[in-house]
């Protein structure tokens, strides 16, 4: 019998209609004060601020931060990344991959031990010289396959509820 992760053992949070009224606010505007989110959802203060700590402690609500526009300052390149890792190579080279300011984002997706990468660029140079000086030299890497963002036509942070 195979052992369970704690994530696969975790039970769900339950999220009633007034948390999913409180983060569909917060999704649109994330700077809203307490004050005004409790008006828009028709509790008190207390009870908003309260509601989104304790989603906040549940791991439901896992930070606030700004959504930057990546060309707004100088950063023209967004590429996606099908990198295949030897299977005991894997956990290391995310690991590697993973403090690299340049990934944005990296998943381990299913296939023949497949990550998939998403990362920014000043220009092409700069890509060059992160797959060249840091991607291709790590141990393991059988194989890279990269595609450059064309135009951006929906980019969504967070998640639907």
């Amino acid at each position: 019998m195979q052992q369970k992760t704690q994530d696969e053992t975790a039970a769900a949070i339950h999220v009633d209609e007034i948390d999913r009224k409180i983060i569909a606010e917060l999704n649109l505007n994330g700077r809203i004060s307490y004050t005004d989110l409790a008006k828009e959802i028709g509790l008190s203060r207390v009870a908003v601020q309260s509601r989104i700590n304790a989603l906040m402690d549940a791991g439901v609500i896992e930070r606030f931060t700004a959504v930057i526009n990546p060309e707004k300052i100088g950063i023209h390149v967004s590429a996606f990344f099908n990198v295949e890792v030897e299977p005991k190579h894997l956990h290391a080279v995310a690991d590697r991959l993973s403090t690299e300011p340049f990934v944005t984002s990296l998943y381990h997706m299913t296939g023949p031990s497949k990550l998939h990468m998403h990362g920014l660029f000043r220009n092409n140079q700069e890509m060059e010289h992160f797959m060249k000086e840091k991607l291709y030299t790590l141990p393991g890497i059988m194989g890279v396959d990269c595609q450059v963002l064309i135009n951006r036509y929906k980019s969504r942070m967070g998640m639907r509820l």
